[in-house]
């Protein structure tokens, strides 16, 4: 019997490479987002992500299944109703002063349950609060749809696990958990998975297990992240080079500091303490550590800025009224995803300081404010150089070119180590690195 088509829910940063790793081993995948202007990008084969596999990247891969017919997008859920039995959920929950939003994922859920039927399943991949499917998703579906989770239709939850830029291989290599409503739910969503994987799929015995295992793991890289940090700064205060310090300690076999840099980015290790809280309060759980290292990781782009202000001052400047042109504004290196990227926030402060902001990064498509167009434009006559992200185009920049276009005693503020130390002192910067 022919397959029916896979639906995924969402179409981001996690659903898009999800969807075409269906595509392009030939399965037919419809993705729906309510995002009506993006719809229209992914069918005319347009999307800024910087995915690639096998030295394809995101958007020949997109065009591919396109004209094979394997993929194509929606914002109408009948479309899937009609062809689909498989559905996939990707949407996320926001975090909004300290506590996740579900307003989108519950709208998901009564959308999608209006045209739920018989034998379908239904598979969470979204990042969510512990006990989320059961206690929300199952409730809503089975409401709009008059069906019983288990009796009538399959319910699922498997976490998501990839790094974006790697999403394609993490998808096939990474090993994923599962855990369904039943055995028999578990089963049919370890097909679907195996459809894209390679590595081992772990079946846990519920439900809640998977959603929290999820959660745990971005909550401790955000508190390894957090330590990293503060250890950075101690490295500072002694007057020791940082990294050469994090390189040392990590020759013992047990040990693996992570690299400190100008804060924590993005959707997924920004709220994923936040997404344990509701059951905090509810269970009255300590929790302090976490909540003590997201503060850390929060607290360091005004750290950033403290230090910008501090070394013009050396300069005799004043931070109010001085120019800083901005190198990176994605949360991460080599990225196109800006969402709660500490380079915003960075920037954000400067402004509000005073400071003229230019910053430059040719991945990103979200537009700032304060955001322009080249390098030029960013570095004419800037008192400060700050680099908060890594992108390809600034791999074997000109730092005596750069300079020459900057006013007298220029100070450099590298989180992410692009420029030699020893270079820029040379030049006549004054450096500063994490």
């Amino acid at each position: 019997m022919e397959r029916k088509k896979i639906t995924v829910i969402g179409l981001g940063f996690v659903g898009l490479p999800l969807s075409l790793s269906f595509a392009m081993r030939g399965y037919p995948v419809i993705g729906l987002d309510v995002n009506q202007s993006l719809i229209e990008d992914l069918n005319q084969g347009i999307t800024y992500h910087l995915e690639q596999y096998q030295g394809k990247t995101i958007q020949e891969i997109l065009k591919e299944a396109l004209a094979n017919g394997t993929f194509k997008a929606t914002s109408n859920y009948r479309e899937a109703f009609a062809e689909s039995d498989t559905y996939i959920v990707t949407v996320s929950l926001p975090v909004k002063e300290g506590m996740p939003v579900y307003d989108y994922f519950e709208a998901a859920m009564m959308d999608l349950g209006k045209g739920l039927k018989q034998g379908d399943l239904v598979l969470i991949r979204s990042t969510v609060v512990p006990g989320t499917t059961e206690e929300i998703a199952k409730p809503i579906l089975e409401k709009e749809s008059g069906l019983k989770a288990e009796k009538d239709f399959y319910l699922a939850y498997a976490s998501e696990r990839i790094a974006e830029g790697k999403a394609f291989e993490e998808f096939e290599n990474m090993p994923t958990i599962v855990a369904g409503i039943s055995p028999e739910s578990a089963e049919k969503a370890k097909e679907v998975l195996r459809l894209i994987s390679k590595a081992e799929i772990h079946v846990a015995s519920d439900m809640k297990v998977v959603e929290t295992a999820k959660v745990f793991e971005n909550v401790s890289r955000d508190v390894n992240i957090a330590m990293a940090n503060q250890f950075a700064q101690f490295c500072q205060a002694l007057g020791i080079d940082t990294m050469e310090t994090f390189r040392m300690a990590n020759t013992h076999k047990r040990v693996n500091l992570l690299t400190p840099g100008p804060g924590v980015g993005g959707c997924c290790l920004p709220s994923a303490y936040y997404y344990l809280r509701p059951k905090q309060v509810e269970l009255n759980i300590d929790l302090s550590l976490l909540q003590m290292a997201r503060m850390i990781n929060d607290q360091v782009p005004a750290r950033i800025v403290d230090m910008i202000d501090y070394m013009l001052k050396k300069q005799g400047k004043l931070l109010q009224g001085a120019e800083a042109a901005v190198l990176g504004l994605a949360m991460k290196d080599y990225s196109n995803d800006d969402r709660n990227s500490p380079a915003h926030y960075v920037c954000r402060r400067l402004i509000e300081k005073g400071v003229i902001v230019k910053a430059y990064d040719p991945a990103v498509h979200s537009r700032a404010a304060y955001a322009v167009d080249s390098l030029e434009q960013a570095i004419e006559q800037a008192d400060a150089l700050v680099v908060l992200a890594k992108q390809k185009a600034f791999d074997g920049l000109n730092l005596t070119s750069i300079k020459e276009r900057m006013k007298d005693h220029p100070i450099l503020v590298d989180t992410k180590h692009l420029f030699s130390k020893e270079q820029a002192q040379e030049l006549g910067f004054d450096y500063f690195a994490i």
